[in-house]
C-alpha cells in the first residue's frame, strides 16, 4: 500500500474511532467508575432505615453506570433534621452522597421549624422504597391492648426527638382525640426504643412500624410480644383488621384535613434524597438505578428475606405528595402544627 494512503487511512480509523468515543460517552459511568460514595442513615444503626440502606446500596451500586461501591454512613439527631440540614448545605453537591431520611423530615419547613435549615423541594429526591401506614404499638405485658385504654391508662412511648414519627403522632392522638399517651425523649432512634420496650422502660412506641417490626423484630408479630391499640391512618389496614383506625373517629372535615397533612409523609415513608445541584445527568442516572434497583429480583428475594415491603414511590410523585402538603390553607397548617406540638424553635 502507497505509505501516504496508508497514513491517511490510519487518521480516518483514528477519527472515526475517537467519534465512536465521543457518541458512545456517558459522563455519569466517566463520574462513577472507581468512585466510593456515602449513603448516609439519619437514624441510628440497628433501626429499619439501616436495614433498608444496608440492603439497597449495593444493589444500587450494581445498576448504577461505572458500578461504585456505596458505603452507608449513621447520621442520626434531631429526628433527621441534623442529616438534612447537611445534606442540603454541607454534602457534596456532585452525586457522591444520598440519603435516606426519615418521611417526615421534608415537612419541617412547612411548620415553619427554624432548625430546618432547607428547601425540600430543592433537593434531588431519588425515589421513595414504600408507602405504609402508622400504627402504635404496646408490649404485651404493658397492660395497653385496646384504644380505650389510650384514654383510660397512662401509655408511655418511647421517642428520639421532635419532628419524628415517634413524638408526633402521640402529639396528634393526644389533641385531637383527647388521649393519654406520654412521650419520653431522647432516645437515639427507633431501634433503641424497641430495646426500651423489651426491657419494660417505656411501654411502646408510635409510627410507621410495620415493616420496621418485621425487618428488625420478625418475631414480635407471630409471636404477639406486642398489640396494636390503634392504627394511625383514615381506613383500617387489612392486616389489622380487628384495630380501629383513626378515621372512624373523625366527626368533622377539618379534623380529617388536618389528618390527612399529619399523615401524608407516611406516603413516601423512606425516601432516598441527593443534595440540591447534582448534575442532571446523575440525578437521572441515580433515579435510574433505584427504579432497577427495587425491580431486580435478587433484591426482591433479599427484601423478601429480611421483612423489607416493596411498595416503591416516583420521585415524580413524592414531588406532588409534597406539593399538596405545602398547598394546604394556613389555617389547616396551623392546625396541625398545633396538634403536633411543633415549636418554631424545634
Amino acid at each position: 500500500m502507497n505509505v501516504k494512503y496508508y497514513r491517511l487511512a490510519i487518521a480516518a480509523f483514528a477519527c472515526l474511532m475517537l467519534g465512536a468515543k465521543f457518541v458512545h460517552a456517558d459522563p455519569a459511568e466517566d463520574f462513577y467508575t472507581g468512585r466510593q460514595m456515602t449513603m448516609l442513615v439519619s437514624a441510628s444503626p440497628g433501626g429499619v432505615y439501616a436495614t433498608h440502606a444496608l440492603a439497597l446500596a449495593p444493589y444500587i451500586a450494581a445498576h448504577l453506570p461505572g458500578k461504585p461501591n456505596i458505603i452507608v454512613d449513621y447520621f442520626p439527631g434531631a429526628g433527621g433534621l441534623r442529616a438534612m440540614n447537611f445534606l442540603y448545605a454541607n454534602a457534596p453537591k456532585d452525586g457522591s452522597v444520598v440519603a435516606l431520611i426519615q418521611s417526615a423530615v421534608p415537612y419541617a419547613p412547612l411548620y415553619g421549624i427554624e432548625a430546618a435549615k432547607f428547601d425540600p423541594m430543592q433537593m434531588n429526591f431519588i425515589g421513595s422504597l414504600n408507602s405504609t401506614t402508622g400504627i402504635c404499638v404496646a408490649w404485651h405485658e404493658s397492660g395497653i391492648r385496646t384504644w380505650s385504654d389510650l384514654f383510660e391508662k397512662d401509655f408511655f412511648v418511647g421517642s428520639s426527638g421532635a419532628g419524628s414519627q415517634m413524638e408526633i403522632f402521640p402529639m396528634v392522638l393526644n389533641k385531637l382525640f383527647g388521649t393519654n399517651i406520654k412521650i419520653i425523649s431522647g432516645y437515639p432512634g427507633g431501634n433503641e426504643v424497641f430495646t426500651a420496650m423489651e426491657r419494660g422502660e417505656v411501654d411502646g412506641r408510635c409510627g410507621s412500624l410495620v415493616a420496621g417490626i418485621k425487618s428488625t423484630r420478625p418475631d414480635w408479630f407471630p409471636q404477639q410480644k406486642i398489640v396494636v391499640p390503634i392504627q394511625i391512618a383514615l381506613e383500617r389496614n387489612l392486616e389489622f383488621p380487628d384495630t380501629p383506625a383513626l378515621g372512624e373517629f373523625v366527626e368533622d372535615d377539618a379534623t380529617r384535613q388536618i389528618l390527612e397533612l399529619v399523615l401524608s409523609p407516611m406516603a413516601a415513608f423512606s425516601p432516598l434524597i441527593a443534595p440540591p445541584g447534582v448534575p442532571d445527568d446523575r440525578v437521572a442516572a441515580l433515579r435510574a438505578a433505584f427504579h432497577n434497583a427495587l425491580t431486580d429480583p435478587a433484591f426482591l428475594v433479599e427484601a423478601d428475606r429480611i421483612g423489607i415491603e416493596i411498595n416503591a414511590v416516583s420521585s415524580d410523585d413524592v414531588y406532588e405528595i409534597l406539593r399538596r402538603a405545602y398547598a394546604m390553607p394556613p389555617d389547616i397548617i396551623a392546625a396541625a402544627k398545633d396538634a403536633m406540638n411543633l415549636r418554631d424553635g424545634g
